[in-house]
């Protein structure tokens, strides 16, 4: 069975490195850097930088989960149209 995790090089700061990340989450990075108008390179290395602790792909996730999350709060708290 193949694994759901995938291994990608991603320039970060100047430097090669690896991220593993599920499929969903590399996505959902792609959609934020698109919407961010920046590269992908760019947004992980704001991540990079940014995070407290903890390897790169949790920070990487809790970013993406994070930044979800606060997009579908901010979509139910608006007034919904009455009939």
């Amino acid at each position: 069975m193949k694994s759901p995790v995938v291994k990608r090089s991603i320039v970060v700061a100047g430097h090669k490195t690896s991220v593993s990340l599920e499929e969903a989450f590399w996505n959902g990075m792609k959609e934020i850097s698109g919407l961010r108008d920046m590269t992908l390179s760019e947004l992980v290395g704001e991540i990079d930088s940014n995070r407290q602790q903890g390897n790169l792909s949790s920070a990487i996730r809790l970013f993406v989960l994070d930044y979800f999350r606060t997009r579908a709060l901010a979509a139910a708290s608006e007034p919904k149209p009455q009939s």
